[in-house]
């Protein structure tokens, strides 16, 4: 199909109309239909496997880094996890006809707010296969209709995960055109659907800080980004320094392609010797480079552990998603704030520390969509968070901040029961 303005108008009225639609439907049905698609998911798993690897090998074709290799693999242990997750999806309380803050007034007014759909959402996003069941799952159970573009890189694994979404709500009665997938990878689709205020009411864009810039700027409908994760731990003087070597190593080893994985290690200088040295010796094996101040390098260098290089001003600045991490030396908690206030993106920050009042200060002085003590930046998730899955995770501080999941997928209506009142 050829993916032309009036195409794409097309998709759009016929995503409007379906979510109209889908408004009306229960909260039951639209759990009906994710557990078919978890189903789905499993019982068509080598189809999905298969195109995937089609993805893989032109991936290694095009010589692209490990780390985003691993970001398209979808393979049967992740396509398991996934099937889990939506069927944890099901579990959560549907957001939909939710009655909020009701209250009669002086003049017997009955008023509430009542939770809906916000309409129409529309997602762009880069590499991860996975996304397009994340998104689609929370838009079926918040009762939105979604337009799907993803990235050329997963372009045959996302067909045919979009094939299996369709195939699996199609028998039921659910609007079918809910689910919309763009397949074309022209660069000009993103253009035309930046324009598509008409039919869009949300759009959220995943990827890295090229997509996010065009379409914070070029975009005609309101817009939350996220995603891009320069994220910190500062390990303080009073830290108990096993549990941060363990949390560290967590947050930069356990997943280092994802955006809340620990881009850069700030020290207390009472702890910098003890700790870096030992992390040096567990990262040695793991192949972690360490992209080092002068103070932390002068440490690290004469260890001939890891490889460590001086940092140059953009590595502070930088979403590693490998393993790479940066190493701060700093003498005071100010120092780390400080740093982090001007390096940071407003994802994710922790502080490992033993010291009330610090941990308070950086809970409080700390502006991230996740703050955190004595634990892993990778807990900044929807999962994690006991909110399901999620459709991103938002730095943004309007309508929707951290990970966004049903309740950010809604919006309100004011409802106002009377008895004949009149104003005057």
């Amino acid at each position: 199909m050829v993916f032309d303005n009036d195409a794409l108008r097309a998709i759009g009225f016929r995503a409007r109309q379906a979510s109209i639609e889908l408004s009306k439907t229960s909260g039951h049905l639209r759990n009906l239909a994710l557990l078919k698609i978890a189903d789905a998911l499993c019982d068509r798993k080598d189809e999905i496997i298969d195109a995937n690897f089609i993805d893989i090998d032109v991936a290694k074709s095009n010589s692209l880094s490990d780390s985003m290799v691993d970001r398209l693999i979808l393979n049967s242990e992740r396509i398991d996890q996934i099937s889990i997750d939506v069927r944890n999806v099901v579990n959560l309380n549907d957001p939909i006809g939710r009655m909020e803050d009701t209250k009669i007034l002086s003049n017997g007014l009955q008023v509430a707010r009542k939770r809906v759909p916000l309409g129409v959402i529309g997602a762009i996003f880069e590499s991860r296969p996975n996304v397009i069941i994340d998104i689609s799952v929370l838009c079926i159970k918040s009762g939105n209709s979604v337009i799907l573009r993803g990235g050329s890189e997963a372009i045959n694994t996302n067909s045919k995960i979009f094939q299996v979404l369709r195939d699996a709500v199609s028998e039921l009665e659910i609007p079918i055109d809910a689910l919309q997938f763009i397949e074309s990878t022209d660069r000009e689709i993103v253009t035309q659907l930046l324009l598509m205020k008409d039919y869009i009411d949300l759009l959220i864009p995943r990827g890295g800080g090229a997509l996010i810039r065009r379409v914070s700027n070029e975009a005609t409908m309101p817009v939350i980004t996220g995603g891009i994760g320069v994220c910190h731990t500062y390990v303080d003087r009073s830290a108990n320094l096993e549990m941060a070597e363990n949390v560290v190593d967590n947050a930069k080893t356990h997943r280092p392609t994802v955006c809340n994985a620990l881009d850069t290690i700030i020290v207390h200088s009472d702890v910098a010797s003890d700790f870096l040295s030992s992390l040096a010796q567990l990262w040695k094996p793991k192949k972690v480079k360490m992209l080092c101040d002068r103070r932390s390098l002068s440490l690290l260098e004469p260890l001939n552990l890891v490889d460590a290089k001086l940092a140059e001003d953009q590595d502070w600045d930088t979403e590693h998603l490998s393993l790479v991490a940066g190493v701060r030396i700093v003498d005071s908690l100010d120092e780390a704030l400080d740093h982090i206030l001007i390096h940071g993106s407003g994802h994710s920050e922790a502080i490992i520390s033993e010291d009330y009042s610090a941990t308070q200060r950086f809970l409080n002085e700390v502006d991230s969509s996740a703050v955190m003590v004595n634990t892993s930046t990778r807990f900044n998730d929807g999962a994690q968070l006991g909110l399901g899955a999620e459709i991103a995770i938002s730095t943004d501080k309007l309508h929707a901040r951290g990970p966004m999941g049903l309740s950010e997928l809604t919006s309100y209506k004011w409802i106002v029961m009377g008895s004949g009142q009149i104003r005057k």
